[in-house]
């Protein structure tokens, strides 16, 4: 199980650029992003911790911005849709294996995890990042509106 120490290791030993930063030019519910320089092989993932009220907070969005970073799914602000949600599902997909297997959460689950929050607890990230990687594991998919009521 990856956790936010190791996966920032990581992200150094990649180059990756790491910042603290306040994202004023962004809606008040993006709470960190991902951009590559074009015409160079820079990347930085800049995170707004003043937006996250928990430690699960800010690991759950630098899994998903490192999971931009390693599948290279980044676009331009005005692309289409569908390749945004494209891109978005891939980073979602590699943080979710990169946080956890499918073993570690049977395993959970097996123990008496059997609620959203208890997972997420027990993981260190966010409800909704628990979500993605249930889909993921049991259906193979992370489309979390067609299997899961909130």
């Amino acid at each position: 199980m990856e956790n936010l120490d190791s996966l920032y290791q990581w992200l150094c030993g990649e180059g990756v650029f790491l910042f603290d930063r306040q994202l004023p030019f962004s809606n008040d519910g993006t709470k960190a992003l991902t951009i590559q320089l074009n015409g160079a092989d820079a990347w930085g993932i800049f995170l707004d911790k003043g937006r996250m009220k928990t430690r699960a907070e800010e690991e759950s969005a630098a899994l998903h911005e490192a999971g931009h970073y390693a599948t290279g799914a980044t676009h331009r602000v005005c692309s289409p849709y569908d390749l945004v949600e494209k891109h978005e599902r891939k980073a979602d997909k590699w943080a979710v294996e990169r946080k956890l297997s499918a073993e570690e959460l049977d395993d959970a689950v097996a123990e008496g995890c059997t609620e959203l929050w208890s997972l997420a607890e027990r993981f260190g990230v966010t409800e909704e990042f628990m979500r993605r990687a249930v889909c993921w594991y049991t259906y193979g998919n992370l489309a979390v509106e067609e299997y899961m009521s909130f």
